[in-house]
């Protein structure tokens, strides 16, 4: 009996410290977003934005969907 016992206190006590772990870990997790929508992702953004040359992500269709803005964003540029 005892040797079964002592072989699952161990046991036990590891489980719970994974479980401590895991719960402040992910608590911690969600302080921020890595990602703001009204942040610039890239420096090309950045560049397109002081120079008023920014394609939007997202155009809305005839029925209000936000769909990709690809047409406007992989046209080729006119101004050299």
């Amino acid at each position: 009996m005892s040797r079964f016992h002592s072989q699952t206190r161990p046991r036990t006590t590891r489980f719970f410290i994974l479980a401590t772990i895991c719960a402040v870990s992910g608590l911690a997790g969600c302080q921020k977003v890595l990602f703001p929508h009204d942040e610039p992702r890239t420096q090309y953004e950045t560049y397109d934005q002081m120079r008023q040359k920014f394609q939007p992500l997202e155009v809305t269709d005839v029925f209000g969907t936000p769909q990709p803005a690809l047409r406007a964003r992989l046209s080729p540029n006119t101004d050299s």
